[in-house]
């Protein structure tokens, strides 16, 4: 991939472990293990919204593209150089409806958590010419999460999308800004029998190690969920090449599914790197709400609210508890409007930053914003 140039030196994670949370509980239950109470920070947001006066030479179209004209929203977000980095979605105008535009990553970075400057050019996009293209073009590169390794490695799994299947994607990168695409995450596992199946949003499990958000291992491996329509769970050793569980009839494994009559009736979709906690580990998800007798009434049709589930710490596929409502819903205008109208908070990107952690999501599909949480 091409770099931009600017300089981004060695990198130097936040300060103390936030691992001992208690958090306030829903109305209805007790969740004590559940991080609620985020905040919108006042006159801040959207923090990222299109510019068409963004303009990148193409080398799918070979021709210069306003490449965030249209819509920029669902970030990753990770830390670097003690600063925070956003790397979000971005849509050019090249056509007229959701899925049919080119997609592509963009850079973001910020001294606060709130207040963003952009690079002006994409770090990752479909390429005519490299390993990816049949897999990423005409659709591009969509829907990233990012998250680090202790020795310093940038794992992002991203959406794939060629217009005819939507699958994900493995990129790596030292710098966040040169990335080395893996291709499927799924390629080799059971001889190649899920290597061209739909799948979508990825979150590998991650904890708080000197101060640092790392990748985990449990038992020995990497773990990740995954999915849309449901959540399965895949395992790794090299964070490159992942075996998703499988049921008894070799199908994939759904640790979580839509619940009829809740917030999350037609899609449970994974969001952020999962974080280790105390009570085990949590699971923030997009949840969709059933437009029809299956959705909860309390929400609009076709909504999307987030939600958490927490699974065992030593038996990852184990569910312990999930929250009943959203921890998160649309309230502003530009979170229920856009390509999205019917509301949405699409979450993405987590991390800890000078002792709060700072929830990046996307709105209605059209822009980004931030919440905060303070652990104290």
């Amino acid at each position: 991939m091409k770099s931009i140039k600017y300089f981004i030196s060695c990198v130097c994670l936040c300060g103390a472990s936030l691992l001992a949370v208690d958090a306030q509980p829903l109305a209805g239950k007790e969740y004590h293990w559940a991080w609620t109470g985020w905040e919108r920070p006042a006159g801040v947001n959207p923090i990222i919204s299109p510019n068409a006066n963004s303009v990148f030479y193409c080398p799918m179209k070979n021709t210069p593209m306003k490449w965030e004209e249209s819509d920029t929203f669902n970030p990753a977000a990770t830390i670097i150089n003690d600063k925070v980095v956003v790397l979000y979605r971005a849509e050019d105008n090249s056509a007229t409806g959701i899925g049919t535009r080119t997609s592509r990553i963009g850079y973001a970075s910020s001294d606060d958590g709130l207040h963003f400057k952009c690079a002006g050019a994409p770090v990752l996009y479909p390429d005519a010419n490299d390993n990816a293209a049949a897999d990423e073009t005409p659709g591009g590169c969509e829907d990233p999460r990012v998250c680090m390794t202790e020795d310093g490695l940038y794992v992002m799994m991203y959406t794939q999308w060629n217009r005819k299947q939507a699958r994900l994607g493995v990129a790596t990168s030292r710098d966040l800004i040169t990335w080395t695409k893996h291709g499927s995450p799924f390629a080799k596992a059971y001889g190649g029998k899920f290597a061209h199946v739909f799948s979508k949003s990825a979150s590998i499990v991650t904890k708080m190690k000197g101060g640092k958000q790392v990748i985990a291992k449990i038992n020995g491996k990497y773990w990740m969920y995954w999915g849309e329509q449901f959540v399965n769970v895949a395992t790794s050793t090299d964070l490159i090449n992942w075996t998703p569980m499988v049921d008894a009839n070799g199908d994939f494994l759904k640790v979580i599914e839509p619940r009829k009559g809740y917030f999350d009736s037609q899609l449970t979709e994974c969001g952020p790197p999962a974080i280790i906690t105390k009570h085990g580990i949590i699971l923030f998800y997009n949840g969709k709400n059933d437009g029809g007798v299956a959705g909860d009434k309390r929400y609009t049709a076709n909504s999307y609210c987030a939600g958490q589930v927490l699974f065992s710490k030593s038996n990852p596929a184990k569910v312990i508890d999930r929250l009943d409502k959203p921890f998160f819903i649309p309230e502003a205008v530009f979170e229920r409007s856009g390509q999205y109208p019917a509301g949405t908070v699409f979450i993405e990107g987590l991390v800890p930053f000078k002792g709060k952690w700072y929830l990046y999501y996307g709105c209605a599909d059209s822009r980004v914003s931030v919440a905060v949480y303070n652990p104290k």
